[in-house]
């Protein structure tokens, strides 16, 4: 049996052109491509707007000998949907800044967010939120820390940032994932990825 290799790759798209529509906060642009078909040919002109944010860097902050993670809650304006609580409970996350490394962006989200320190990272993943309409990558890793600020509240003033910090034991964390209580994706594929490899990853830790 053969590996799977998708069909077509990034030489199989023409971008006939790009502007922006939109700049403020976020931005947009709208673009205008071709693309090759499964059936053959190229497909017919198509316009789509395309929402700009940068890419992000995930961590989860995880301390192996209390077998607690480090998550954090705060407020989501996307979440404003009804009667659910636009307040989410996630890793810890941050934009890369323009020359600044993945490691760079986990160490000091950590700080700034949790009042955490990483003695060691390990990547988990590298995916799209949402790739149909944004452009936006997110890499995420797992950090080894001994704890955070549990209990306080932190963030930037100037990024109007108002995060509480808590340390949840692990089986806890996995429960509420059970429950449907972590309703965000890159917290949910860390909280599944330390289920399947937590142990594997404590003893490449040595703990």
């Amino acid at each position: 049996m053969t590996a799977f290799r998708r069909q077509f790759g990034a030489d199989d798209v023409a971008l006939e052109s790009r502007a922006s529509s939109f700049s403020g906060y976020f931005s947009v642009d709208t673009v205008t491509l071709r693309h090759r078909l499964f059936a053959g040919g190229w497909s017919s002109p198509i316009r789509r707007e395309l929402f700009q944010r940068g890419d992000a860097v995930g961590v989860l902050p995880w301390n192996p000998r209390a077998d607690e993670v480090v998550l954090i809650e705060q407020f989501r304006v996307g979440a404003m949907r009804g009667s659910d609580s636009p307040w989410m409970l996630e890793l810890i996350a941050g934009i890369v800044e323009p020359g600044e490394s993945d490691l760079a962006v986990a160490h000091r989200e950590s700080e700034e967010e949790a009042g955490c320190q990483l003695t060691r990272l390990e990547p988990i993943a590298t995916f799209y939120p949402s790739a149909g309409a944004c452009s936006e990558q997110i890499r995420l890793f797992i950090g080894e820390t001994a704890g955070a600020d549990h209990g306080a509240i932190r963030g930037l003033d100037s990024e109007s940032e108002d995060i509480l910090v808590h340390q949840i034991p692990r089986t806890e964390a996995l429960a509420m994932l059970d429950r449907g209580e972590i309703n965000n994706g890159h917290t949910l594929i860390a909280l599944q990825w330390l289920a399947r490899h937590g142990e594997r990853l404590r003893a490449d830790w040595h703990v």
